[in-house]
């Protein structure tokens, strides 16, 4: 190891967006949730975070940059990732390059990361989960670290909660666990992506001022809150969130009854409940567990004191809309559900259901007439054909839904919507080209 040499690893882990939430830690060191949580991985072609690390004997310290960024890894999360992965790592040797590494040699060598999200960060769309997933699955590869992917997740855990989820593809179940080292709260798959492959996701993204105001008394103001809506996911806000997920669950531990009941009485039947819904492709026991633990979940939020108000008005619009449709249908055809913000993702229980459902969202939240169609609608954008539109006249064209009497519409509201559907776990990518950070010096591109 005298010349200087670089080796690195790229990989791509996708995000994920719960159906039984976790919200609340019974130990905030190791991030131990006080129930079990159960989400669906989505399409990394779509929505995901690509990271290389690379290491080198010329590295004279840990560094990452996020986004083109660079940012402190002095953070308690992220030593106990680079900490947890370093006291795994293996002995590695490419003969081809004359590199040569020990399990001893590790402790004194530095790393550098580079990571990107494809969509937008602190926004309430488990960018964090992605991002510490894809840092451990890669530093995992890079050091031949032994465990395998369940085993990672607990080390993923220690940097974002649901981190531990996007280890896999399909559905995730994440085990809270009962010893007080954490080592039993880790995930596992309940089934992959082409189990329930029919379903389709639709997130919505609105990057303009809404009509009303989102509340804050944390700093005794209002402030005016940004939206997002995108696809068969809805992102209703790309603006960082007022509230983060971290403080909002410290307070909510520290001040709500109704998180307590749920946690005890009302999460372990949903469990069971939902993991036999999904192996049995119960779609409409999915969708009312589904939009029923979203609806708990904020209800949690306002219980909270001070109040967590993550929902805006084009979130409880998006809500109407799917409620009075499933009734009109007399059976659920999408299911809704909202994390830590204001963005909406909806499941249609298949295409048919899901060009439905994008007729509706676009005539309810139709683009200002100099956005494109193209841009507007993005993911998978063969949906589109499906629900018969080819141009924004199309658009203009939507009757509206016959269940909803003098339906309005919200022109601009909606920046884009993105078209997705349930995706597999993490990889490694074997094409350099896609490495952030360059083979010679281990800095970014």
């Amino acid at each position: 190891m005298s010349e200087p040499w670089v080796k690195m690893v790229t990989a791509q882990t996708p995000t994920n967006i719960a159906v039984i939430k976790y919200w609340g830690k019974r130990d905030e060191t190791l991030i131990l949730p006080v129930n079990d949580s159960i989400s669906i991985t989505l399409d990394p072609a779509h929505l995901c975070t690509t990271t290389t690390v690379a290491v080198s004997p010329s590295f004279v310290q840990d560094r990452m940059w996020l986004n083109g960024k660079e940012i402190s890894l002095s953070g308690g999360r992220y030593q106990n990732c680079l900490r947890e992965i370093r006291a795994r790592a293996c002995d590695i040797e490419d003969k081809e390059r004359g590199i040569k590494i020990s399990k001893k040699d590790w402790e004194k060598l530095h790393v550098h990361i580079a990571s990107y999200n494809n969509f937008p960060t602190a926004a309430g769309l488990a960018s964090s989960a992605a991002g510490f997933a894809c840092l451990v699955f890669a530093l995992a590869k890079l050091m031949n670290a032994k465990e395998d992917n369940s085993e990672l997740s607990a080390i993923a855990r220690q940097g974002s909660g649901s981190a531990c989820r996007s280890l896999f593809g399909g559905f995730v179940k994440w085990n809270m666990g009962k010893v007080e080292d954490g080592s039993d709260s880790l995930a596992i798959q309940v089934v992959d992506e082409k189990h329930w492959h029919d379903l389709v996701i639709i997130i919505a993204v609105d990057l303009q001022t809404i009509h009303s105001f989102a509340i804050s008394w944390r700093n005794n103001s209002f402030f005016c809150d940004k939206l997002e809506i995108r696809g068969q996911r809805c992102i209703v806000s790309s603006r960082e969130k007022e509230t983060s997920s971290t403080t909002g669950m410290h307070e909510t531990v520290e001040t709500s009854l109704l998180l307590q009941h749920r946690a005890k009485e009302i999460v372990p039947k949903r469990i069971v409940q939902m993991e036999m819904s999904i192996k049995n492709r119960d779609f409409a026991s999915f969708a009312h567990l589904t939009c029923a633990d979203s609806n708990q979940f904020h209800a949690v939020c306002l219980d909270t004191c001070p109040p967590i108000f993550y929902m805006n008005d084009t979130s409880h619009r998006i809500i109407s809309c799917v409620e009075k449709w499933n009734r009109s249908e007399g059976t659920p055809q999408v299911a809704y559900t909202f994390d830590a913000g204001p963005n909406a993702v909806l499941i249609a229980h298949n295409r048919k259901a899901a060009a439905q459902l994008l007729q509706k969202l676009l005539f309810y939240f139709p683009p200002n007439s100099d956005t494109q169609l193209n841009s507007y609608v993005l993911g998978d954008k063969s949906i589109l054909k499906d629900a018969g539109i080819e141009d924004l006249k199309d658009v203009e064209a939507l009757p509206p839904p016959s269940e909803i009497k003098d339906a309005a519409r919200y022109k601009g509201d909606v920046s884009y919507f993105i078209c997705t559907r349930p995706g597999r776990g993490p990889v490694l990518l074997s094409d350099e080209s896609q490495a952030l950070l360059s083979p010679e010096t281990g800095l970014p591109k």
